[in-house]
């Protein structure tokens, strides 16, 4: 029964847990309650030594123990960075438990309060399991942190990387700038190639074409992508370039031939040299036209012969003319003698005649050699065309129909007023025997300018203002090697007997001494036109009012094609129209045109020489062109006036014909009057 009885006590302060409560009060008090312990002190005898040798001993642990969760705390909240800041934060306070028990040994020692210093000493125990426990978990990844000297290692690799990136940043710097370098000096290169004036061309050891510059494409007519890796002796003509089996070292320098896609050919210089590109040997050909110089040569030629001819007949003239008068002062005292003799007076008067037309032929002779004396003065054109038109049809044969044609306002110009009625009364004689069984003279003069582009054909010709005064007649016509030396003297294309050869030499002396300029426009069958330059007088307002109208001459945008025969011409005029601003698109003759006419809608005008060779004509071109593309508008090139190839029937008087030579402002107002003229799609 009591056994009974003490097991319902125990068990009863589980059921009640007040019961409880008091319990764990009564075993805490118990635990604390320090009235029957003894001091630490007792132990120790009381001994001062011993007393204060673990006072000071526990004081400066503890002190050296609460030191070391601060350096923690501190190093912790400076390095957020660290992995395990948590361990160091159960570290520091198993530490300040470790201190603070070493403060109760310092207590304990005068006040026994063992029971708090057990419970602290359960607590640092506990504390130390902990950590302990998450201690060793955590050792190999501490373990894992680098050691200093690794550390020190790999802050030495860190540094010899940072170096070798560094010498390799320096050296990507570098190739970027020989890179930016080689692609600056590769776009002057190309630049320099892209707008030369001559042609550059690249080809290999197997004469393939590996570069062609927008100046050949000018030359030779092919567009870059049409000879790319063909063969470059498609552009020399036969028998200059190397056999198809050699190389391109068989291309020598010098002058040759090219040859353009239209398959006309032209004289060039061509100057190769070699290089060596990626192991391989290259050649580059410096091409440079020389139709120009060939051109100019052939006119120095000219001239040199001219004057090589004025000279010899100047002087001829000269001591003939001492004969004459020799011969003519006796012929006229024997003439005087003879009067009771008539039959022998006859003798006399016959010398003296031949002897004055011997005198005129020295005179025309002093006139080509430019040793004639000129009185020149301002001469009013229109008025000395006009009187000259009175004589001429006075003079001429009834079956040629003469005609005056003027320009706008007065023209002035400076030379003598006799020789220059004389010129223009040998080139109507002229063009009177050129139309045998009769035809149409017209006289015509305005106010004209010689540009650049008329003084490339002619580079004697100064450049300037000129009162013009054309003689045009639709007779025979010449061909060209009979104007290569119509002003040479005594040359004639009529029958013996009927002429000296004198009179387009005698023209072109006046108007060389003058200070003008002579040039022949004669097309066979249609007729021909010699036009007199003679200097302007009032000139420079003239000039500045000319060169005014130039710069204000309209411009377009629309697609032209040019046809036209002759390669230089046919050069000048692509340029002076592509200055415009047009775009060109040329044609060698009438058939090419109509095909690119026919295979390029894009094609908005026609721009045609009257005559050229190849079976059809400007006019037959035209004819066919506005049966391909009706209403097309189209510009003649000529050099009559729109009025004699009216007069001839070879026109329509609604044409639009550029007279040449021309001026870019006249060529500009030309183009725009034809596209204003033409009929609007529908």
């Amino acid at each position: 029964m009591d056994s009974f009885s003490d097991a319902m006590l125990r068990a009863s302060p589980a059921r009640n847990p007040l019961g409880m409560q008091s319990a764990m009060w009564a075993y805490f008090e118990r635990l604390l309650d320090s009235s029957m312990f003894s001091p630490h002190g007792i132990c120790l005898l009381w001994e001062p030594e011993l007393i204060w040798l673990h006072v000071v001993a526990d004081a400066c642990i503890a002190l050296a123990y609460f030191s070391i969760p601060f350096a923690l705390a501190i190093l912790v909240t400076k390095r957020r960075d660290l992995k395990f800041g948590w361990v160091f934060w159960a570290f520091a306070v198993f530490i300040m438990a470790c201190g603070l028990t070493h403060v109760l040994s310092i207590y304990t020692l005068w006040v026994p309060v063992y029971g708090i210093e057990g419970i602290v000493k359960a607590a640092t125990a506990v504390a130390s399991i902990f950590t302990a426990g998450a201690l060793w978990p955590l050792l190999p990844k501490i373990l894992a942190i680098p050691s200093p000297f690794e550390l020190r290692k790999v802050q030495a690799a860190l540094q010899e990387e940072e170096t070798k990136n560094r010498d390799a940043a320096q050296l990507l710097q570098q190739v970027n700038e020989a890179q930016r370098a080689l692609r600056e000096s590769m776009t002057r290169l190309t630049a320099v190639v892209e707008t030369a004036v001559d042609g550059v061309i690249l080809f290999d050891a197997q004469a393939r074409i590996l570069l062609f510059n927008p100046a050949c494409e000018r030359l030779f007519g092919y567009r870059a992508d049409e000879v790319m890796n063909r063969d470059i002796g498609m552009l020399m003509s036969k028998g200059v370039g190397p056999s198809p089996t050699a190389h391109a070292r068989g291309f020598a320098s010098g002058e040759a031939a090219g040859v353009r896609k239209d398959g006309t050919s032209f004289p060039m210089n061509l100057s190769v040299g070699q290089a060596w590109q990626d192991g391989e040997l290259i050649y580059v050909g410096i091409v440079h036209d020389l139709t120009a110089r060939k051109l100019t040569e052939q006119q120095l030629q000219q001239a040199q012969k001219m004057e090589t001819v004025g000279q010899l007949s100047g002087g001829i003239a000269h001591d003939f003319n001492n004969l004459l008068t020799v011969i003519i002062g006796n012929a006229e005292f024997l003439s005087d003698q003879l009067k009771a003799r008539p039959d022998l007076r006859r003798f006399a008067d016959d010398i003296c005649q031949s002897g004055e037309r011997g005198a005129e032929l020295t005179q025309r002779l002093l006139a080509f050699s430019r040793r004639q004396l000129l009185q020149p003065r301002a001469i009013e054109c229109r008025e000395l065309l006009t009187s000259m038109h009175k004589l001429l049809k006075r003079t001429l044969r009834e079956n040629i129909e003469t005609k005056t044609a003027f320009g706008a306002g007065s023209i002035l110009a400076f030379a003598d007023r006799a020789q220059l009625e004389s010129a223009v009364l040998n080139l109507a004689l002229n063009a009177q025997d050129a139309m045998p069984s009769g035809g149409h003279l017209t006289l015509s003069t305005e106010l004209t300018a010689i540009d650049e582009h008329y003084r490339i054909q002619h580079p004697e010709v100064v450049s300037g203002s000129y009162a013009m005064i054309s003689v045009t007649d639709d007779g025979e016509g010449m061909t060209p090697e009979v104007i290569e030396r119509a002003f040479e003297p005594f040359f004639t294309t009529k029958e013996v007997g009927k002429g000296s050869g004198l009179g387009l030499s005698m023209v072109y002396g006046f108007a060389k001494q003058s200070g003008g300029h002579v040039s022949i426009y004669s097309e066979p069958g249609l007729g021909t036109t010699v036009r007199i330059y003679l200097p302007h007088a009032g000139g420079e307002q003239s000039l500045a009012d000319i060169a005014a109208r130039e710069e204000a001459a309209p411009r377009g945008h629309e697609t032209i094609l040019v046809a036209e025969d002759d390669p230089f011409v046919r050069s000048s005029v692509t340029l002076r129209v592509e200055a415009l601003g047009y775009r060109v698109i040329s044609a060698v003759n009438g058939q090419e045109a109509l095909q690119l006419l026919g295979s390029n809608p894009a094609i908005d005008l026609l721009f045609t020489d009257i005559v050229m060779p190849g079976g059809m004509s400007g006019w037959e071109l035209a004819d066919e062109a506005r049966r391909i593309r009706p209403g097309l508008p189209v510009v003649f090139s000529s050099g009559y006036a729109l009025e004699t190839l009216v007069e001839q029937g070879r026109a329509h008087a609604q044409s639009i014909v550029l007279t040449k030579p021309y001026r870019n402002a006249e060529l500009a107002r030309r183009l725009r009057e034809a596209f204003a003229a033409a009929p609007l799609p529908s």
